[in-house]
C-alpha cells in the first residue's frame, strides 16, 4: 500500500509521531476502481471516506430528466465522499465514478471514530478539512449564482488547470452548467486572444 502521498497531506495540517502514523495507516483500506466503474452509487450509503492517490473521480447527481449534473471532480491528494450519508449513514445523494482508474485509501466510519479517540489531533484535521470543503462549495454556489459562464469557465481553468486536459469537454460543460457547443465556443474564443 502506498502512503507516501497521504502521509505528506495530513503532515501539512497535523504532526504525528511513529505509533499515531502506523495506528492511522492500519486504519486505511487500498481500493483500485476501474476506469467508469463506480466508488458510491446514489441510493447506496457510504461507509467510506477517501483519498485518492492515483487518478480522477467526479461526483455528480442525475436529474428527472437524464441529465447529470456534476458536483465536483476529484484527484491525486484530495478527499472524496458523500458527506452527508457518511456523517449520517443514510442513502447518498451521489454517484461516484472513476474518469479514468483510479487508487484511493479508504477509512471507515468505525476506523475514523477509533481514530478520533486515540489519536484526538485527526479531530482537528478533519475540522480543518471540512472547513475548506464547506468554504469551497460556497464559493462555487456563489459563482453559479453571480458568474456569467464565461467568468465559470475562466475560474475553473485558474483553479484546476490540470483538470481541464484530464476530462472531456461535456463533463467540464456539466460542470458549469453550460451546454458542450457554449464550451467548445468560449474555448475557440479564449485560444485566438
Amino acid at each position: 500500500m502506498s502512503t507516501d502521498l497521504i502521509l505528506q497531506h495530513v503532515a501539512r495540517y497535523i504532526q504525528l509521531d511513529k505509533n499515531e502514523e502506523e495506528l492511522f495507516i492500519s486504519l486505511l483500506q487500498q481500493k483500485t476502481i476501474p476506469r467508469k466503474g463506480f466508488l458510491l452509487r446514489q441510493g447506496d450509503v457510504c461507509k467510506t471516506e477517501n483519498f485518492i492517490i492515483k487518478g480522477c473521480l467526479r461526483t455528480y447527481s442525475i436529474d428527472e430528466n437524464g441529465v447529470e449534473h456534476i458536483v465536483m471532480f476529484g484527484m491525486e491528494d484530495w478527499w472524496v465522499g458523500d458527506l452527508y450519508s457518511f456523517l449520517t449513514q443514510s442513502p447518498a445523494s451521489y454517484f461516484i465514478d472513476a474518469l479514468d482508474e483510479t487508487t484511493i485509501l479508504q477509512i471507515s466510519k468505525p476506523h475514523l471514530d477509533r481514530l478520533y479517540e486515540q489519536v484526538p489531533k485527526f479531530e482537528r484535521f478533519f475540522r480543518i478539512l471540512l472547513q475548506n470543503a464547506f468554504i469551497a462549495q460556497q464559493n462555487r454556489i456563489n459563482q453559479n449564482l453571480a458568474y456569467t459562464a464565461e467568468q465559470r469557465y475562466l475560474e475553473f481553468i485558474r483553479r484546476y488547470p490540470q483538470l481541464e486536459l484530464r476530462i472531456p469537454q461535456r463533463q467540464i460543460a456539466a460542470y458549469l452548467g453550460i451546454t458542450p457547443v457554449f464550451l467548445s465556443m468560449l474555448r475557440k474564443k479564449f485560444a485566438s486572444k
